[in-house]
């Protein structure tokens, strides 16, 4: 697979969110199933692999997805990029002494559940936690030069929370919610990240399965730890509403033999050069259908009338990244 940056890292133009694993999307699977189909995505050339401490079913514990994530790579650990994100909040660091002895209790933490010495790339998961953020980047600029972290990064934030904390440690990526139907990053974030040299990160690059055409006012979601059940595009009147979208992205999937979702990945990876999705699944198939993305090559004159067709459609649901 064709290879991006993030920073300093060298990753495959496509990751792998690992969420689904542990939670968001139902009952989850067997956890010998999601090894495999994390090995599976290592061996078809993914190199970047995305969790997090607080991923684990219905959101009650620490770690349930950190440790799958960990068993599955641990063998290839050289070839793999693992990124992972820490809340953190204000009590914590006066508990601590300091931001930075906080930070680094939840890294120690997470790197013995994934089983590494390093973390190739570090996220703050919000920053609600009433922690200034330049004390947050010191923090992760001490850890970059005692080398248990590679780079940090910062998720659904804004260009005035980015700019802060660039200008104390440099960053190696950002992590917001970007999509066909989730655009705002285009106005400012983008661009910023461009100017300075960080990778953008869409979650949700589908649109939580959306944009796959896969969905529709018929589909219904599980009850129990689903998020399908409240994204703001994947309400029944919503899903009608935006069904335009799903027309235009078969037009160019048959054109292209390709599927709806890897038009809807191709057309960012297209748009910009410093744009590394991590779609999410916890079926096997689909995860390779996601990472073939990186296969389909739209031409200018392709991705030009397939972007004009996009702005003349209206999106109806917003989530947005400011919170």
């Amino acid at each position: 697979m064709k290879t991006r940056q993030l920073g300093d890292l060298t990753v495959s133009e496509v990751g792998m969110g690992c969420m689904a694993f542990s939670h968001g999307y139902g009952k989850i699977p067997p956890e010998q199933y999601s090894i495999d189909a994390i090995r599976n995505a290592y061996r078809h050339g993914c190199t970047l692999f995305d969790t997090a401490e607080i991923y684990s079913p219905n959101l009650a514990g620490i770690g349930h997805n950190e440790r799958i994530v960990g068993k599955a790579l641990k063998d290839v650990r050289k070839g793999v990029a693992l990124a992972t994100k820490l809340f953190l909040d204000s009590s914590e660091a006066r508990t601590e002494g300091s931001v930075y002895r906080a930070v680094r209790r939840h890294l120690e933490d997470s790197m013995d559940r994934l089983q590494t010495d390093m973390v190739d790339l570090y996220y703050l998961h919000r920053t609600n936690g009433g922690v200034r953020i330049e004390d947050v980047a010191e923090a992760m600029g001490m850890l970059i030069e005692e080398g248990m972290i590679r780079g940090w990064g910062l998720s659904q934030v804004d260009v005035d929370i980015i700019d802060r904390a660039q200008k104390v440690t440099p960053l190696s990526a950002i992590q917001n919610i970007y999509s066909m139907v989730e655009r705002d990053m285009e106005k400012a974030v983008i661009p910023y990240c461009m100017e300075h040299g960080i990778g953008v990160v869409p979650f949700s690059p589908i649109g939580s399965g959306l944009l796959s055409g896969k969905i529709t006012t018929e589909t219904k979601f599980e009850r129990n730890d689903d998020v399908r059940n409240w994204v703001p595009q994947l309400s029944k009147a919503n899903i009608a509403g935006n069904w335009p979208i799903i027309d235009l992205l078969k037009e160019y999937a048959e054109m292209k033999n390709a599927t709806s979702a890897q038009i809807s990945l191709a057309w960012m990876l297209h748009k910009y050069p410093n744009v590394v999705p991590i779609p999410g699944s916890k079926n096997k198939e689909r995860i390779i259908e996601n990472l073939d993305a990186s296969k389909v090559e739209l031409t200018e004159e392709e991705f030009s009338s397939l972007e004009e067709a996009l702005n003349r459609c209206k999106v109806y649901g917003h989530r947005g990244f400011r919170r």
